[in-house]
């Protein structure tokens, strides 16, 4: 019988995988470690092969004008003209130490990629938690994932507790990717392979464990890593308008010396000596020797100022291609977009609040129709930003002007909420000490806490997808009265509210027991009092939405690439101003 290909890691029951690797849940032991590391070599990405200095100084040459200027100069110091070769060969000398400094420094700039590996890995190592180099990892190696740690090779998950992992760098997603172990279609695209963990990426949340199936040039971003190398270098319009300057200009040179040179023997009767030598100087005076240095310089004029903006230019032609671009195809996570979730919009029952600021920077206030408002003299938004902030695994520190985030980008998006409402996280933790806690998982699509004032009050906060939390909701409270939930008004505020593009979560509480001390989930599903919705979105840049508005000044075409829902996409390209808001 002929043999059956296996199916890729991400489409195999992690039973198969483990088998087909030979290896177990428990780890390899060292000595099998040590021997797959010499087959398999680093886990490291390879190095491109390298020009050395001298060959890459060499290529600086390759131009015609360059040759005919390197004639010139032959010519010229033949005829004894000491100084002027000096000069034209200086010029030719200047371009191409400028361009081998620059090419230099972007791949310097590029080589950047291979810091995405991770530097070290929790593994199991005869039984044992071990920490060892990253590049020690092999396949058939079982690597344990915490909440911060890089992901360190690419894994087939075999067990998880709530683990969710960044994935921003492979997909363009903002949002965590939610894991499981499940084996998912053959074709499945890299962001809907949930049973697999990429190298590189980070985990947000959560635990894990895995077995190694792919290391270093094998890996996601490995595969990423060897397109790149394969790019094509294309001729920039510049250098293709002097190449065909220069053989314009070098046969009307010759030409030109030619006839000079018959003219004077056939009609003038010069000596050929004399004539040669007529010939060849009106040849060198003929060449603009000039040109590649003043092209040179202004280039890295251009080189060095997008440098100051954070652009890597490889190559000094390639910064005048810009000038002719007429159209930009930009990602949007991260590069249109903060990749820093945002609370825009809360839902109570009395109304939309519309919620300013953008990314994790608790600055930013609330308005009502366009007019701005205190949030604490509405008390369903003050009840909805407090439990936003309590039911919170995330933190936010301050170092300098940045503020940074630890944990789900979701929850930092609700802590941001609470704070901007002049809520302090310390202190109403103080107030309301957290007891106990279901955590998120997506089986469930919900996270809950149970929380005890110091007066012997116990209440319980919920937080979830809109459609799970209105199955667990009989009320709605309005000002601190419950009242029985209005199902249809609050699936018309969704659907208004899902039109913009927004990633949505309903907030609920309910009053507890005050002797109560464990929480299950039998004490949320039902009865739970609603208390509102938010809806979250990763915001745009404000320097990318004034550079979009710049461009289309300037004729320039800008058009969004995205894996995010048409929906979503829609929106964001509303708001910076690109495009009329179909998907192409």
């Amino acid at each position: 019988m002929p043999e059956t290909t296996p199916p890729p890691w991400h489409a195999a029951a992690t039973a198969d995988v483990i088998a087909r690797l030979e290896t177990a849940e428990t780890g390899l032991s060292a000595a099998e470690a040590r021997r797959r590391h010499l087959d398999a070599g680093p886990n490291r990405l390879p190095r491109p092969p390298k020009r050395s200095l001298f060959v890459r100084f060499l290529l600086q040459f390759r131009n015609i004008l360059i040759y005919v200027l390197l004639a010139a100069t032959a010519v010229t110091l033949a005829m004894g003209h000491l100084a002027d070769a000096a000069v034209i060969f200086g010029v030719v000398l200047i371009n191409a130490l400028i361009g081998v400094i620059q090419e230099g420094k972007a791949e310097k700039a590029l080589d950047a990629i291979r810091d995405l590996l991770s530097p070290a890995a929790a593994v199991r190592r005869d039984g044992s938690l071990v920490t060892v180099p990253a590049e020690e990892l092999v396949p058939g190696d079982v690597v344990v994932l915490q909440s911060g740690d890089k992901v360190p090779a690419d894994l087939r998950l075999f067990a998880i507790r709530d683990l969710r992992i960044d994935e921003a760098l492979l997909t363009g997603e903002s949002v965590p990717a939610e894991k499981r172990t499940d084996p998912v279609a053959t074709d499945a695209p890299v962001g809907d392979r949930a049973g697999m963990a990429f190298s590189g990426t980070l985990v947000t949340s959560g635990q894990g464990r895995g077995v190694v199936t792919a290391i270093g040039k094998d890996t996601e971003i490995g595969r990423i890593n060897a397109m790149l190398q394969e790019v094509q270098t294309l001729t920039t319009p510049l250098l293709r308008q002097v190449d065909q300057l220069a053989a314009w200009l070098s046969t009307a040179v010759v030409l030109l010396a030619a006839a000079t040179f018959g003219f004077g023997i056939l009609l003038r009767d010069y000596t050929a000596g004399e004539m040669f030598l007529a010939a060849v100087g009106l040849a060198v005076a003929a060449i603009p020797e000039g040109l590649p240095a003043i092209m040179t310089i202004t280039l890295a004029f251009g080189v060095r100022h997008m440098a100051r903006r954070q652009a890597i230019i490889r190559r000094l032609p390639a910064v005048e291609t810009l000038g002719s671009v007429g159209v930009i195809c930009s990602d949007k996570t991260g590069t249109l977009t903060r990749n820093e979730m945002t609370v825009k919009t809360v839902i109570t029952i009395n109304g939309m609040f519309d919620v300013g600021g953008s990314g994790y920077r608790p600055q930013g206030g609330f308005s009502r129709a366009g007019t701005d408002i205190e949030p604490h003299d509405f008390p369903q938004l003050t009840a909805i930003t407090r439990a936003s902030l309590l039911c919170n695994d995330a933190a936010l520190t301050q170092e300098n002007d940045d503020w940074r985030l630890t944990g789900d980008p979701t929850e930092g998006a609700l802590l941001t909420l609470g704070m901007k409402a002049g809520f302090n996280p310390t202190r109403e933790e103080e107030r309301q000490p957290r007891t106990d806690v279901i955590p998120f998982e997506s089986s469930h699509k919900y996270m809950a806490t149970l929380h005890h004032d110091h007066a012997g009050g116990a209440v319980i906060y919920l937080k979830g997808a809109p459609e799970r939390v209105l199955e667990m909701c009989s009320w709605q409270r309005d000002e601190g009265d419950d009242l029985p939930l209005d199902r249809g008004f609050w699936h018309e505020q969704l659907d208004l509210a899902a039109g913009r593009g927004q990633r949505l979560l309903a907030v609920a509480v309910r009053t507890a027991d005050p002797e109560l001390r464990e929480l299950t989930p039998a004490m949320v599903d039902g009865g739970m009092s609603l208390l509102g919705i938010v809806g979250i979105i990763d915001p745009p840049r404000e320097e990318a939405i004034a550079a979009v508005r710049r461009c289309r000044q300037a004729g320039i075409t800008v058009k969004m690439i995205t894996g995010d829902h048409a929906v979503t996409a829609a929106a964001i390209g509303r708001e910076m101003g690109i495009g009329d808001g179909r998907r192409v």
